[in-house]
């Protein structure tokens, strides 16, 4: 049985604190996501150069790295979904913050008729 390559010890770190993020998504901890994603970004921060895992021998560390790359996408992802759904309850319960992008805008228009019926079609 071959042994098991070891961890950079960045990889463990992000692994760590990517668990974290997990955990306070699950949890629907807001303030809690915020502070993992905040470590999660330190830690991204202090990655090292490429050169440390394309070396010659590290097949096993660039699958790590590919592994956790894809774990982070995952959990950006649910991080976006959060906050979107959190968007949509601020919007919902107070519709005098949402900023319409679209629609008809109070007050007289200057694009004349034909442009009015442009814009609410």
């Amino acid at each position: 049985m071959t042994p098991q390559p070891a961890t950079h010890p960045w990889l463990t770190s992000l692994q760590t604190e990517l668990d974290g993020l997990e955990a306070a998504l699950l949890q629907g901890d807001a303030t809690g996501v915020e502070r993992a994603s905040a470590r999660v970004q330190g830690v991204l921060q202090k990655a090292p150069k490429a050169t440390v895992f394309s070396a010659p021998g590290h097949a096993a560390l660039r699958e790590q790295m590919h592994s956790a790359a894809e774990r982070f996408g995952r959990l950006r992802q649910a991080v976006l979904r959060a906050s979107a759904q959190s968007q949509r309850a601020v919007h919902s319960l107070l519709p005098q913050q949402a900023q319409p992008t679209y629609g008809h805008m109070a007050g007289p228009s200057s694009t004349g008729g034909a442009g009015r019926a442009y814009l609410a079609a």
